[in-house]
């Protein structure tokens, strides 16, 4: 079931300039997209389930568990500039 399709009034509405050459490739390009969604909407497909993901997916985390904790001071002796218990960092936006 081929579907005509104005492809330079769709490259106008998208503000693509095209060339006649390019026009012609698109279009052809365009029609055999078409045509493979049109076997696809013949598949069989009463039987299938809806599907999200064609696979099941599983959490692959681990639980949230409170653990050990680096030692505060260690931490911040090695940062290059710290201000009391806190890294210092450059100023993310400038103020004028």
């Amino acid at each position: 079931m081929p579907v005509d399709i104005d492809i330079a009034k769709v490259a106008r509405l998208a503000r693509i300039g095209l060339t006649p050459e390019e026009l012609e490739e698109y279009g052809s390009q365009l029609g055999d997209i078409l045509a493979h969604a049109a076997l696809v909407q013949e598949l069989p497909t009463d039987d299938v389930p809806p599907t999200a993901h064609p696979l099941p997916l599983v959490n692959a985390f681990r639980e949230d568990e409170p653990g050990e904790s680096l030692d505060r001071d260690e931490v911040l002796s090695q940062a290059p500039d710290t201000e009391g218990p806190y890294f210092r960092v450059p100023p993310y936006l400038e103020q004028e």
